[in-house]
């Protein structure tokens, strides 16, 4: 939605997630996947229109073993360089308490911490969010969810939902582990069709996105 009024996305992804599902049946072999899933994760990109993917390079399933000083200096320069006006990345538990997810949210926290204050610093950070009651109607208890009255931003995103599915169609070495993709539409369109954000200000008391 914002490509499409003319704002400029960019994705900063930590791997290449070469320590996932090959698909089933498989659809490379184990040592072609990081390149299998780059090249999915640009599909995705340009399905939604937003800028090709950035990559930090390290190796899935083992942020937990990196320098954390090195990895928040890494995003850091991206900020700089990149000038973002809002930032989003995981919440603290990673949504699915997946290790690499938390420590990335943990990274991006540090970060924008350490630029909140400066020159032509983001003016919020987003954390992706599950309220309560959309959990609960999908039982979703695998995935952490929140209080419906935490979450600070609701985005319908409907009118891009044929997008949002292609993209989504783009990992295709993924989608066979996707329940929600499995479902009935109605289903998918209760997960899909909103997202949900708690936002953490910085130096301005407003921003673009609550205009979504």
């Amino acid at each position: 939605m914002l490509a499409q009024v003319g704002i400029q996305v960019h994705l900063l992804t930590a791997t290449r997630g070469e320590a996932g599902s090959c698909g089933e049946p498989p659809l490379c072999r184990a040592e072609e996947l990081g390149g299998v899933r780059e090249q999915e994760l640009r599909c995705a990109c340009a399905a939604l229109g937003i800028e090709p993917p950035n990559f930090l390079d390290y190796f899935d399933g083992r942020l937990v073993e990196a320098n954390e000083k090195k990895a928040v200096d890494r995003i850091i320069a991206e900020i700089y360089r990149l000038r973002p006006q809002v930032l989003l990345t995981w919440p603290s538990n990673g949504l699915s308490g997946h290790p690499d997810h938390v420590a990335v949210s943990h990274w991006t926290k540090l970060a924008y911490e350490g630029v909140a204050k400066g020159p032509k610093a983001p003016t919020a950070l987003y954390h992706l969010a599950i309220p309560y009651s959309v959990a609960n109607k999908l039982d979703l208890s695998q995935l952490h969810s929140i209080p419906d009255e935490e979450v600070s931003l609701t985005v319908d995103v409907s009118k891009v939902w044929e997008q949002k599915l292609t993209a989504l169609y783009c990992h295709r070495t993924q989608v066979g582990n996707s329940p929600i993709l499995a479902a009935q539409e109605e289903k998918q369109r209760l997960f899909l069709g909103k997202e949900y954000f708690t936002r953490t200000l910085a130096n301005k008391d407003y921003d673009f996105l609550l205009n979504l």
